[in-house]
């Protein structure tokens, strides 16, 4: 009987060591593959990216972070496989990128804009040093890849050509849209959304910025932009009557009208917040042909982006599903709701 009672124990003991195991680590949000996400770094990136207005409502604050971490969880997933590869940046990249967009500002200025976000400077670099990282390895592992033929050009326009065949003159518009009330449909690549008026203007005066210091557009689009039918192309509306701009404001059209095509707007205040604009192209009514080199440009551009679109989210799950993460904040909010 005294033998029982010892085994006994020591099985009670390894069931207690066991359940302690699965006990998440003090102040940690999410483990992913052994690096840890804290609620302190959760907390921070929160404050510097949605800050919502309304605190008092805990379900809509622990849903956004809930959002927020799924985002850092990916993220971190794509640095890991990015280090393992070589492709982190080097300082001199994230030198040259910080001191890019230091350039805009005096010392002043720039110090009170990372105060508004809540940053440091040495927080500006770590995120320029990701997002320079992140690029490195959508370029290796991606864009590489993502290869248009011409005989995928020629399939597209046959099966497309009567779209091809415009009654009335055309403009191809981009956009980025900023607006102060965040739509839950919105999944922009940053899960960057304004969530009230001062922020709004302020995500949209940032991005005029970058776009002046030469990022690219579709680019900034893809991260931030905030219309969810545009955003994942980024921020190509494509061909618009230029009878539909009848429909939006006589200084907004006038603006549409005077735009060259790669020329970039001014931030401008709408009835849903903020857009910048860039026309792509300008095309007169008739039918146009395969031969036109502007007609093969853009389906191969509309192409690549489907495809880069397509990997991208494709090679995002696979490295998920090749992960170990566990999330523990998703975790307590389930344990929450059931007591």
């Amino acid at each position: 009987m005294k033998r029982f009672f010892v085994v006994f124990a020591a099985a009670l003991a390894a069931l207690t060591q066991v359940s302690c195991s699965h006990a998440p680590p003090p102040n940690v949000a999410a483990d992913v593959n052994s690096h840890f996400i804290t609620y302190t770094e959760l907390d921070k990136v929160f404050q510097q990216t949605q800050q919502p207005a309304e605190r008092s409502n805990e379900d809509q604050v622990a849903g956004a972070k809930l959002e927020l971490l799924n985002t850092m969880i990916t993220s971190q997933i794509v640095l890991q496989r990015a280090e393992r590869l070589g492709l982190t940046a080097v300082d001199a990249d994230v030198d040259a990128e910080f001191n890019k967009m230091k350039s805009p500002y005096t010392k002043e200025q720039f110090e009170a804009r990372l105060a508004e976000k809540h940053m440091t400077a040495e927080d500006l670099k770590t995120q320029i040093r990701h997002d320079l990282t992140i690029n490195k390895l959508i370029n290796k592992e991606i864009t590489s890849h993502v290869s248009i033929t011409d005989a995928d050009v020629a399939n597209f326009f046959t099966a497309n050509k009567a779209a091809f065949n415009h009654p009335e003159p055309q403009i191809r518009i981009a956009q980025i849209l900023v607006t102060p009330n965040p739509d839950p449909n919105v999944r922009n690549l940053k899960n960057s959304k304004a969530q009230n008026e001062k922020q709004a203007r302020e995500k949209i005066e940032d991005i005029a910025a970058r776009l002046q210091r030469g990022e690219d557009f579709g680019m900034l689009a893809q991260n931030y932009s905030e219309d969810p039918n545009s955003a994942a192309n980024g921020g190509d509306m494509g061909p618009i009557p230029e009878s539909n701009l009848d429909k939006v404001s006589p200084d907004l059209k006038k603006l549409v009208l005077s735009l060259q095509p790669g020329v970039v707007s001014r931030p401008i205040p709408t009835q849903y917040g903020y857009q910048i604009l860039k026309v792509i192209s300008r095309e007169p009514a008739g039918q146009r042909e395969l031969n036109d080199p502007r007609v093969q440009q853009e389906i191969r551009d509309a192409l690549i982006n489907r495809k880069t679109q397509l990997l991208q989210a494709a090679f995002y799950e696979v490295a998920r599903n090749e992960s170990k993460v566990a999330n523990y904040l998703a975790r307590s909010i389930v344990q929450s709701a059931s007591k």
